[in-house]
């Protein structure tokens, strides 16, 4: 039968003994009944979606489970592992379903920023409630109602406990830095972004989890949760996205190849391939849009939401009336190659 994923990797607890978040360095997408049933043998693993604590000395075992079946990396790993002292899990997941554990949306958060799948690839549903708030700080995650505490002890000690960010979603970059890419201000990349390889992120760019870039893309603005920009594309400064968590909508809002976000610009429906918005235009779904024929005159009045997925057009708001118009879009952005080129 098919397996969804597998990882191994070591967790954070809280005082409490509840693991508040898992990093896994080497995760598997559909791993081989095989080595599910390798690592099952050793760690008790009886079907379904689980998480298993596992102790450091059975490390060694899970380091032959995946050594039998040439996972060198991870086989690798374990074996540092059983020689830590931090907290292990394994995690497999027969089925993608909703996570029911924080190790589990890890793990989903982590195949998403692996590039293993893609933004909307796996189940995230209640991941938002299942998380909850940590302070991630230069000493690793600490749980909130322990961080008043843990800073006293640290300043006793001569040390400071720098707080990074209080949130759900960690920084992307500190469990994964995909390649090819540039990122001016990691703060701004939450785990279970995709960062295509030759995307680059300006320091006001933001890309939020299961969301992100397919492919070449100058971020400059704001990608929210749920939105996916194509290949080529420029999300302008300043500019913003409707994810699919503003309002609770369900609608995949994305933008196509080769397409311009202008800056300070909005969007509210999926764009086509070839596609412009022009600078300061916010295009939500029910917006009255005039459609010019190519001597500018215009055909009908139509939503936005009419024009979804259509490609080669040109968005402009008139200096005139104000209106919001639509005609064909003549040229296809082309972004600097070596602004991409991040070797």
């Amino acid at each position: 039968m098919a397996n969804f994923s597998l990882a191994f990797g070591t967790a954070t607890k809280n005082r409490d003994g509840k693991i508040i978040e898992a990093f896994f360095p080497y995760p598997i997408l559909n791993p081989s009944d095989a080595l599910v049933t390798a690592l099952g043998q050793v760690s008790g693993y009886q079907g379904g979606n689980q998480a298993i604590e596992v102790s450091n000395a059975l490390s060694v075992e899970i380091a032959n489970a995946f050594a039998a079946n040439a996972d060198v990396e991870n086989a690798s790993f374990a074996e540092k592992a059983a020689a830590s002292e931090q907290p292990l899990v394994l995690v497999i997941l027969e089925s993608d379903d909703k996570p029911q554990s924080v190790a589990e949306g890890f793990l989903k958060l982590q195949l998403i920023s692996n590039r293993l799948v893609q933004p909307h690839g796996t189940v995230l549903d209640g991941i938002f409630g299942l998380l909850h708030n940590i302070a991630w700080t230069n000493k690793g995650a600490i749980d909130l109602p322990e961080l008043a505490e843990r800073q006293i002890e640290a300043r006793l000690a001569g040390e400071t406990i720098s707080v990074d960010c209080v949130d759900k979603f960690p920084k992307m970059v500190d469990y994964v830095v995909p390649t090819g890419i540039r990122i001016a201000d990691t703060s701004r990349v939450r785990l279970g972004a995709h960062v295509g390889e030759g995307t680059t992120v300006m320091h006001e760019g933001f890309i939020n989890f299961n969301a992100g870039t397919s492919g070449v893309s100058m971020v400059e603005g704001r990608i929210s949760a749920g939105v996916v920009v194509g290949n080529g594309s420029d999300i302008g400064g300043g500019a913003s996205i409707m994810g699919t968590l503003s309002g609770g909508g369900t609608v995949v809002v994305s933008i196509g190849e080769n397409s311009l976000l202008g800056a300070n610009a909005g969007l509210g429906f999926p764009l086509g391939d070839r596609c412009t918005v022009e600078s300061g235009l916010y295009v939500t779904a029910g917006s009255k849009v005039r459609m010019l024929d190519s001597q500018g005159q215009e055909v009908e009045v139509v939503k936005a939401r009419d024009l979804a997925g259509k490609s080669d057009l040109l968005f402009r708001r008139n200096s005139v009336t104000g209106q919001i118009e639509c005609l064909t879009n003549k040229s296809a952005v082309e972004l600097n190659s070596e602004l991409h080129s991040n070797n």
